[in-house]
């Protein structure tokens, strides 16, 4: 069994067998749960980084604050605003503009403000393509299964500034690290 609190004992390759699932809730009623397959050979650090943050149960109750169907739901944030970082302070930009790890559909990548090494804890799941964000953001993983989590996330309602604030609770019930053979 992987001991996940040793983050940084953790090689590249048991890092790629590593497997998070997240369980979706929308208005209180579960709605599926995303496996997410990860990219530690991009993107090491950030991979390393949300490993960390998931085993020690950082958004287990958190939510999706940013929802924009089409393009992304954005989640992880302490505050549930989109303002707060994490304990464990910022990460480095790791960017790409390689093919196969491009911002498509179900692809896993970090959040951040202007500065861009600046992420910390909230992460996006691409809704629809979006490889303008490529070289920008650090994609580091994609949905793998459970696509239909991703979706009813994206399909709800939203209003606020930018029309992107969820008009119900989308939920971060739980989510899990494990490993595969």
């Amino acid at each position: 069994m992987t001991d996940f609190t040793k983050i940084d004992e953790l090689t590249v390759e048991q890092l790629t067998k590593t497997r998070i699932d997240i369980d979706v809730t929308v208005a209180g009623a579960d709605r599926g749960t995303m496996t997410l397959e990860l990219w530690p050979e991009v993107a090491p650090a950030t991979v390393r980084n949300f490993v960390r943050y998931v085993a020690e149960g950082f958004y287990d109750n958190k939510g999706f604050h940013r929802v924009l169907s089409g393009f992304m739901i954005q989640g992880g944030c302490p505050l549930g605003t989109g303002t707060g970082s994490g304990p464990h302070g910022n990460i480095p930009g790791e960017f790409t503009g390689q093919p196969e790890y491009s911002h498509k559909r179900g692809v896993l990548s970090m959040a951040r403000s202007q500065d861009p090494n600046s992420a910390s804890c909230q992460f996006f799941v691409c809704h629809g393509d979006a490889d303008f964000l490529d070289n920008q953001y650090a994609a580091f993983g994609r949905v793998v299964k459970g696509e239909d989590a991703l979706d009813a996330v994206a399909a709800v309602a939203t209003g606020g500034g930018e029309g992107s604030s969820p008009l119900e609770p989308c939920g971060i019930k739980a989510m899990r690290v494990y490993t595969i053979d």
